[in-house]
């Protein structure tokens, strides 16, 4: 094709958005049958440079539209308006084990969305593209409030959303590696709850005293969100993922102080030590550490630590005392925690307990461990270090990519659903529900 012939067009609608907002990539003044690649690019704040690509043909109009065109091959295909994100994976030569995670909120996740001549599957850098456009994806939406909180010992963010408020709350727990992560607390308050992103495992004062953290510590970020003008206190909810979860379920059980209007645990189990807390439970997994099994690849699965899923009443959350509505969210291929079986059991004892009324079970078949906000790449090995260890192994998480990136989607929009339908007593207390970025701008 005659560059001086052709002047492509390519456009991205909306050109800045929040993570979870699908867009619209668009090349156009293309000859009728062209065979085209669109590429994205992005490069990490670590520096790990990531990419995804379609091959598609040019219709009669000279025309690809990605939200209704199939891609040919590439990173994915078939018609996939998000491919070109949820397909992300690292570029080749890169070290293995990356996992894509945004670390700071304040700054839009960049990618560079291009066209290139012919269906390409490498070497991308060496050429010069058709067209090319740069997207911002953002987390926090114009206008929420970022607020580090350090009173009563907390290593953790408050994001608040526009205006004055009163809104609901939500407490964010994320999974065994520790560290402050912000990400998917700033995108609920995208959604118009303040959210609480909490590092319970590294926290500084773990960091200072060697000790980890209790019950107390967690009712204390409670508090926060509880007494804070602009929440309405009386409606909060508790979300963890894998080890989050583990906490979820037991302030949600047994705290005389967490008092939650709803709960969400994603890739949890139940399954822990009944007295006692964070330490308990880590040693009980220590002691169990022998069950650990390891692939031809000598990726590390931990999921047989807890199984079979005990019997004994005293190594698992009596989730019959449960008095608030529960979500549990499950990847069915999950080879890091066993939490389909621990949601089976969770239902059976719910059953008998006479609270199952109170239980949504999302499973997710060939979805692995790591359910994320919409479009965040799978991951289905990675490089992970627990906060006990002294080395970085490569975990299995599982998941088929397809799948999993669907899990994602439909897991993300039913949790949005369950959080407005137990935190606001009306859709109309919700005004931003459904908002979008550009709208929120205005």
């Amino acid at each position: 094709m005659d560059r001086k012939q052709c002047c492509v067009k390519l456009s991205v609608q909306p050109s800045r958005g929040l993570m979870d907002e699908k867009f619209i990539v668009l090349v156009q003044s293309v000859p009728p049958g062209l065979q085209l690649t669109v590429h994205a690019l992005h490069q990490c704040e670590d520096g790990h440079s990531w990419e995804a690509f379609g091959h598609y043909t040019a219709d009669a109009s000279g025309t690809v539209n990605v939200s209704e065109d199939p891609s040919l091959g590439g990173t994915y295909t078939g018609v996939e308006p998000m491919g070109l994100l949820w397909s992300f994976r690292a570029v080749p030569g890169s070290k293995p084990g990356l996992r894509m995670r945004k670390m700071n909120v304040q700054t839009p996740m960049e990618v560079t969305i291009s066209v290139y001549e012919g269906h390409q599957t490498e070497g991308f850098m060496d050429q010069v593209p058709l067209a090319c456009v740069v997207v911002e994806r953002w987390y926090m939406a114009p206008g929420i409030r970022r607020i580090p909180i350090t009173e009563d010992g907390l290593t953790a963010t408050l994001f608040l959303p526009p205006g004055p408020g009163p809104f609901p709350g939500l407490l964010d727990l994320w999974g065994g590696e520790g560290k402050l992560l912000e990400y998917r607390a700033a995108l609920f308050a995208s959604h118009g709850i303040a959210s609480l992103a909490l590092d319970y495992l590294t926290p500084e004062i773990t960091m200072e005293t060697g000790k980890m953290v209790d019950n107390k510590y967690i009712e204390a970020a409670y508090r926060v969100l509880q007494q804070h003008p602009q929440v309405l206190g009386s409606r909060i909810a508790m979300l963890g993922l894998s080890l989050g979860a583990s906490v979820t379920l037991k302030m949600a059980a047994y705290s005389q102080v967490v008092k939650l209007r709803c709960a969400v645990c994603v890739s949890g189990s139940h399954v822990q030590p009944v007295d006692g807390f964070l330490k308990e439970l880590l040693l009980f997994c220590h002691e169990n550490a022998g069950k650990t099994r390891y692939n031809e690849e000598n990726q590390v699965m931990f999921r047989d630590l807890l199984l079979p899923i005990p019997t004994d009443p005293s190594l698992k959350v009596d989730v019959g005392r449960l008095q608030c509505p529960l979500l549990l969210v499950v990847g069915e291929d999950d080879q890091n925690w066993p939490a389909y079986e621990s949601a089976m059991d969770m239902k059976e004892m719910m059953e008998r307990a006479g609270n199952s009324h109170l239980l949504t079970v999302l499973s997710y078949l060939n979805a692995g461990h790591l359910i994320e906000p919409p479009y965040t790449p799978h991951a289905k090995t990675s490089t992970f270090k627990s906060v006990e260890s002294t080395h970085s192994v490569m975990a299995l998480w599982g998941g088929e990519t397809l799948a999993h990136s669907r899990a994602q989607e439909d897991a993300w929009r039913k949790t949005l659903v369950f959080l407005r339908e137990n935190l606001y007593a009306t859709a109309a207390e919700n005004p931003q529900c459904n908002l979008t970025f550009t709208e929120l701008q205005m």
